[in-house]
């Protein structure tokens, strides 16, 4: 049997993808490991939408995440040594999200003020998703003004935590939940 466990970490440090060793609290490892924890998020979210087709596009977007934190792993390759292949980052699917947002905004009633996150079991993990996503993208944006990260990825958590917000409002709407707007202060 294999086991899970290597005990390589237990001095605070973790293995790059590509090679090298750095401590778990550095930029590099904040960002990839927020776009795992999205990614366990979304998950949960994916079992509470009671819609099929968001249920479908949460778990291309999960596969979506995981190229994305194979290239946070990976840390520019040193000098003499070839960079390691990574996969393909999902081009197209910015523009996919997009195309699901003007569905879902499509058929939700506009917006007049803030959206109090929360609803039905649904709209309130993705809700939980959207502020974990928020988060994994500000964490993208802190490693790239250190090292390279492709522009791409934080263009497709920006768009990811927009789409995720209208998939909690669409699921509301599904279910004969009222979104419930924010009226101030009472």
């Amino acid at each position: 049997m294999r086991k899970i466990y290597t005990r390589r970490g237990d001095s605070g440090e973790t293995a790059l993808f590509g090679g090298g060793r750095t401590p778990k609290d550095d930029p590099r490892v904040e960002a990839y490991g927020t776009v795992d924890e999205l990614n366990a998020a979304i998950g949960a979210a994916a079992v509470r939408v009671t819609g099929a087709a968001t249920a479908a596009r949460l778990e291309l977007l999960q596969s979506d995440l995981f190229a994305i934190g194979a290239h946070l792993a990976t840390p520019p390759p040193r000098e003499g040594r070839p960079a390691p292949v990574l996969p393909e980052l999902p081009a197209g699917r910015v523009a996919d999200m997009e195309s699901w947002i003007d569905e879902a905004a499509e058929a939700t009633p506009p917006l007049r003020n803030f959206v109090l996150p929360g609803g039905s079991a649904g709209a309130s993990g993705l809700h939980l998703a959207r502020a974990v996503c928020r988060r994994a993208e500000r964490r993208a944006v802190t490693l790239a003004a250190e090292s390279a990260v492709d522009p791409a990825i934080i263009r497709h958590l920006n768009r990811l935590s927009d789409y995720l917000f209208a998939a909690a409002r669409l699921e509301n709407l599904d279910v004969g939940q009222e979104d419930v707007e924010w009226r101030g202060p009472r």
